[in-house]
C-alpha cells in the first residue's frame, strides 16, 4: 500500500485486525465487513455488529474510524457505520437454553444491593439493544419483581412457562422469577433437592426465547446454587457486588472462592454504596469505608467493574418499582452504565484471546 494508494483492498488491511466482540475472530473472516467503498476522496465502510455487543457498538466505530484516519490523512470523508449482523445463540448444557452468554450476580452476604446490580446489568444491555433476559434465583428472597414492578402469576402454554416482561425505553425484557410463582409474603422453606430443582425448571421451561445474555441474580452467600448452576449450563462469568465495608469484603473474598471452586470465571467487582455525594454541598461522604474494592480486585488479580454512589434516586426508583429509571436519571447513569460496558468489553476481550468454540446441539 502506498501512502495515497486508497482501495477497498487497501482498507480492508488497514482494519485486518479487528475482532468481533462476541466471537473473538476478524471481522473479515467472519463476513462481517458487510462494504468498504474507497477513492482519495471518500472512505465508506459499513460493518456488522451483533446484538451481544450492541453497548460496545459506538465505541467499535470509533476505533475503527480511528484507525482509517490515521492510515490514510490525505482521505477528508470517512465513515463506518455499524449495523446488526444476525447471529442465533446455540443451545447450552443440558437444558437447552438458547443464550450467547450467561452472567451470575452474587455477593458474599445480603443488604449489599445484589439484586438491583443485578436489575441494573439486566436493564443497561437490554437498553443498548441486547436481547437479554433477567432470573432471579435468589429463591428465598426474591427482590426482582418489586425492584422491577412487574407482577402476575406465570400462564404455562404448551408446557413453557410464559415469563412476565419488562419493559424500559424500547427493551422488552422476559423475568422469572420465584416471587412470581408463590404468593405474597409466603415464605419459601425447601431443602436442597428441591431448591436445585426449582432452578433447573425455571431454566428449562420458561419461554425466554433466543437470548444474547441471561442474567441470573444469585441468592447471597456460598450456597449451592452456584454448583447447580455450573452443572447444568456453562456460565460465562459472575459479577460479585460488595460494599467498602470490612465485613463485605471479607464475605466477597468467600464468594469469589465458592465461584472459583466450581469453575466459574469471575468477570469483575463491583463497589455498590461506594460514597454519598451530599445534594446540599457536593461534599462527598465515604459512608462506609473507600476503595476497599477495588484494592481486592487488584490483589485477586480480577478486573475492577466500577463503583456505584448511595443515591437517594436509586433507592426511591427500586422501592417503588421503578429501577429502569436509572437509566434516566442523569447522576445515576453514567455508573451503571460504565458497568454494563465494563462486563461486555472483558468478555469481548476474553474471546479475542480465546475464541469460544460453538457448543455440540442439544439433541
Amino acid at each position: 500500500m502506498t501512502e495515497t494508494s486508497c482501495t477497498a483492498g487497501d482498507v480492508r488491511a488497514a482494519i485486518a485486525d479487528f475482532t468481533d466482540p462476541e466471537s473473538g475472530r476478524p471481522l473479515a473472516d467472519m463476513d462481517q465487513l458487510h462494504a468498504v467503498e474507497a477513492s482519495p476522496a471518500k472512505i465508506r465502510v459499513m460493518v456488522g455488529l451483533t446484538t451481544h455487543a450492541a453497548i460496545l457498538w459506538q465505541a467499535t466505530r470509533g476505533r475503527i474510524e480511528e484507525r482509517l484516519r490515521s492510515r490514510f490523512p490525505g482521505v477528508a470523508d470517512v465513515t463506518v457505520e455499524i449495523e446488526t449482523h444476525e447471529r442465533p445463540p446455540m443451545k447450552l448444557g443440558q437444558i437447552g437454553l438458547e443464550a450467547k452468554s450467561v452472567i451470575a450476580v452474587g455477593s458474599g452476604k445480603g443488604g449489599v444491593g445484589k439484586s438491583t446490580i443485578a436489575a441494573s446489568l439486566a436493564i443497561g444491555l437490554a437498553r443498548a439493544g441486547s436481547k437479554v433476559g433477567l432470573l432471579d434465583a435468589d429463591v428465598y428472597g426474591p427482590s426482582i419483581p418489586h425492584l422491577l414492578g412487574v407482577s402476575g402469576r406465570p400462564e404455562v402454554h404448551e408446557g413453557r412457562i410464559q415469563p412476565q416482561f419488562f419493559t424500559s425505553g424500547e427493551a422488552r425484557m422476559p423475568v422469572m422469577s420465584m416471587g412470581l410463582l408463590v404468593p405474597a409474603g409466603e415464605a419459601v422453606v425447601w431443602r436442597g433437592p428441591m431448591l436445585h430443582g426449582a432452578i433447573t425448571q425455571m431454566l428449562r421451561d420458561t419461554a425466554w426465547g433466543p437470548l444474547d445474555y441471561l442474567v441470573i441474580d444469585m441468592p447471597p452467600g456460598t450456597g449451592d446454587i452456584a454448583l447447580t448452576l455450573s452443572q447444568v449450563l456453562p456460565l460465562s462469568g459472575a459479577v460479585v457486588v460488595c460494599t467498602p465495608q470490612d465485613v463485605a469484603l471479607l464475605d466477597a473474598t468467600k464468594a469469589i472462592a465458592m465461584f472459583r471452586k466450581v469453575n466459574i470465571p469471575v468477570l469483575g467487582m463491583v463497589e455498590n454504596m461506594s460514597f454519598f455525594l451530599c445534594p446540599d454541598n457536593n461534599k462527598r461522604y465515604e459512608i462506609f469505608g473507600s476503595g476497599g474494592a477495588k484494592r481486592m480486585a487488584a490483589d485477586l488479580d480480577i478486573p475492577y467493574l466500577g463503583d456505584v454512589p448511595i443515591q437517594i434516586a436509586i433507592r426511591e426508583h427500586g422501592d417503588a418499582g421503578r429501577t429502569g429509571e436509572n437509566f434516566t436519571d442523569e447522576q445515576s447513569r453514567p455508573y451503571l452504565e460504565a458497568i454494563c460496558e465494563r462486563v461486555v468489553s472483558g468478555l469481548a476481550t476474553k474471546h479475542a484471546a480465546a475464541p469460544p468454540k460453538p457448543s455440540l446441539p442439544v439433541l
